[in-house]
């Protein structure tokens, strides 16, 4: 009995150590999920994780308790990457740490068993921390352009007279600059975490699942080019007003619900091609957790 009762304790132990070490730096995060609009997504982020858990609660209680002191040393590495990240101020190792810290500690407390069938609900917390801002400009810095060279073809196209030059289309009436905000990568980000929730739920083999996040990347790529050429085609038809203010932020509303859209098609594609089996469970958590 006294074993049995040994786990609460030594879980909330746990919690109260992680709230103590990283109040700081969970508190900056939400701070940058309420005024970031890349990482938004944030707030959806924790809740979904828990609902996987909890889907797994049959699973979770059939497995055995059996603690590793492996654990430990993850906890241990962890909280070294953490105060590397702090005394650095260097805010993405201080929150990844978070992920290393949590692992351990399962381990720690539950075994390898747990680890397993919790791997997922542990890898999908990634997502709510913001990447690196060097990577974060290698990445933004591309689409910007291969938005901007995909309006001067469109506009070509239509025979719109136009200049490109680096990010910025010169029009007869107004310039169009495609900004870091224009750049896709928002999209592209929120498009990949509605992707992986959405593969999880459709279908239960991690090929299917890894294939409709993976095409999120091109559809959120090409959908955003055509919202910068068609936003330079309503610019030089009706003036710049078309690029600016609530037309503008309507319009990445609208391109982003049919980025959904084509995924939506992809994805029952996909399915067509290669069907589930007749015993798969659809939502049913993969082989390997």
């Amino acid at each position: 009995m006294r074993r049995l009762n040994s786990y609460p304790v030594a879980i909330g132990l746990l919690i109260l150590s992680f709230l103590a070490l990283y109040w700081r730096v969970l508190h900056k995060l939400v701070v940058d999920w309420a005024y970031d609009g890349n990482y938004s997504h944030g707030f959806f982020i924790v809740p979904l994780a828990a609902f996987f858990v909890w889907e797994r609660r049959r699973a979770l209680a059939a497995t055995p308790i059996r603690p590793s002191w492996v654990g430990l040393l993850v906890m241990v590495g962890s909280i070294a990457v953490l105060l590397a990240g702090l005394l650095g101020a260097e805010l993405f190792l201080s929150r990844i740490s978070i992920i290393g810290l949590l692992a351990g500690a399962i381990l720690f407390v539950l075994g390898w068993g747990y680890l397993g069938k919790l791997a997922f609900p542990l890898a999908f917390l990634l997502l709510m921390i913001p990447i690196p801002v060097i990577i974060f400009n290698q990445i933004a810095f591309p689409l910007q352009l291969l938005a901007s060279q995909t309006g001067e073809v469109v506009l070509s196209a239509f025979h719109i007279p136009v200049l490109r030059e680096g990010n910025v289309i010169n029009l007869a009436n107004t310039s169009l600059e495609v900004a870091e905000a224009c750049s896709g990568i928002r999209s592209l980000i929120s498009l990949l975490t509605l992707g992986i929730v959405y593969g999880y739920f459709l279908d239960a083999r991690f090929w299917i699942r890894f294939l409709i996040a993976a095409a999120t990347i091109p559809v959120a790529i090409v959908t955003n080019a055509l919202r910068v050429a068609g936003t330079g085609v309503a610019a030089h038809y009706y003036g710049p007003e078309a690029a600016q203010g609530f037309v503008h932020e309507f319009s990445g509303l609208i391109v982003f619900a049919a980025a959904f859209a084509l995924l939506f098609a992809i994805a029952r594609l996909i399915l067509l091609m290669v069907p589930p089996r007749a015993d798969a469970t659809v939502g049913a958590p993969s082989p390997i957790g």
